[in-house]
């Protein structure tokens, strides 16, 4: 697969790292703040159903777009939505992801694809700089972007072309990794790009594969394997 290949690139939350990691550890942050949880997550399905309605469109100011729809949500006027969005999970959560293992082989892998001449990026729905340098991954990557940045959220295929572009790489040539169908899957088959999905162990084992993925792996070194054929 190496010679069909000019970059790979990958999504962050639940595919560098195991979801429950995180999930775990916000636990009792979530139920402090299950309002704001809940209608965070209210306003991002009302952000992505909006882009499925006007393809190819962009909120050029996201995170004043994100902090009006929540405000009305929460009660709070948008600077004070806007406040409370930074404050307690932009940068309310990093301390959370210190505490967060990545998945094992990553390193490896990494280094492998830049030693074969491939250009690696970081894409994610959240600003990556909220987990620091990414488990040391960041400095090794040539293009590091949040969706939030270019005015849409996965599967919007809309980050994913900024990220080609950034990369100076095709879509055709791209390699996107994530943990998502919905999301990663589609929306980076949406923009040209090939795609790799990583699945359970028990799931690898009983054979199963991701829908629309391209490669479907259990663990990094597999899928390291796969790459550099």
């Amino acid at each position: 697969m190496r010679a069909e290949l000019d970059a790979v690139a990958f999504d962050i939350d639940g595919t560098l790292y195991p979801d429950f990691s995180l999930f775990a550890r916000l636990l009792p942050f979530t139920l402090r703040h299950l309002n704001l949880m809940v209608n965070f997550g209210r306003v991002r399905d009302e952000i992505r159903d909006w882009q499925a309605a006007h393809p190819g469109e962009i909120n050029a100011d996201f995170f004043s777009y994100q902090a009006f729809l929540l405000s009305s949500k929460i009660g709070e006027t948008p600077d004070r939505a806007a406040a409370l969005l930074k404050t307690l999970i932009y940068d309310g959560w990093r301390p959370v992801f210190e505490r967060v293992k990545p998945f094992p082989y990553l390193h490896e892998t990494f280094d492998a694809f830049r030693e074969s001449g491939l250009k690696l990026g970081l894409l994610s729905d959240f600003l990556p700089s909220q987990k620091g340098d990414v488990w040391g991954l960041a400095p090794k990557c040539d293009v590091v972007l949040g969706s939030e940045e270019t005015g849409a959220l996965k599967p919007s295929p809309i980050p994913f072309l900024s990220l080609a572009e950034s990369l100076g790489v095709p879509p055709a040539r791209v390699l996107y990794v994530g943990n998502s169908v919905s999301s990663d899957v589609r929306g980076a088959s949406a923009a040209g790009m090939k795609t790799a999905c990583v699945i359970g162990r028990v799931a690898a084992l009983l054979g199963r594969k991701a829908p629309g993925a391209d490669i479907s792996f259990h663990s990094y070194r597999q899928l390291r394997g796969i790459v550099l054929k």
